[in-house]
Parts: structure tokens; C-alpha cells; sequence
């Protein structure tokens, strides 16, 4: 298993319960995939620094997971389907 960070956006339309069920819900995702999410660090609601899908605000989240790859390709997948997400990008974060 590699070490990975995690980022993405969500709507900035959502209702704070609503975000915190998609956070939930990618954690969950994850973890079933047989992944460690060791922290999750929410940004909170921040300017872009342009317009994603005619939103010019976000609500940033940053994970620090530990996962096989099938775990990141399961969370790729989903985000990208998702509504809820905007953007996001996955970075390999082994020493």
C-alpha cells in the first residue's frame, strides 16, 4: 500500500449536512476498499481562483490515505460521477 493526498471540491451550494454526508461518504469508500484514511483536513468554504462549472466558491477537503491502488482507482471513479464534486486531484505521497 502507497501513501497518498487527496484533494477536492465541493459544491459551495450544498447545506452543511449535505457536505458532510459526501465527505462521510467518500471516507466510507474508501475505507470498504480496504484503505487507512489517517486525517481528513476540511478547508472549508474558500474563493476559486476561477469559475469550475459556473461556481466561483468551494469547499475544499484534503485527505492523507493510506490505500492499494484499487482503493484510489474506486475513489477516482466515483468523484468523477459525482455531482458533488468539482474538482479533484490524487497525488502519490511516498518517501
Amino acid at each position: 500500500m502507497h501513501k497518498y493526498e487527496i484533494m477536492y471540491i465541493v459544491r459551495p451550494d450544498l447545506e452543511a449536512e449535505a457536505t458532510e454526508a459526501v465527505i462521510e461518504s467518500f471516507n466510507n469508500t474508501l475505507e470498504t476498499q480496504g484503505a487507512t484514511v489517517e486525517k481528513t483536513d476540511k478547508w472549508g468554504l474558500r474563493e476559486l481562483a476561477y469559475d469550475i462549472q459556473k461556481h466561483s466558491k468551494g469547499y475544499y477537503v484534503v485527505l492523507n490515505v493510506e490505500a492499494p491502488g484499487a482503493a484510489i482507482d474506486e475513489f477516482t471513479r466515483l468523484a468523477r460521477i459525482s455531482e458533488d464534486i468539482i474538482r479533484f486531484i490524487t497525488i502519490r505521497d511516498d518517501e
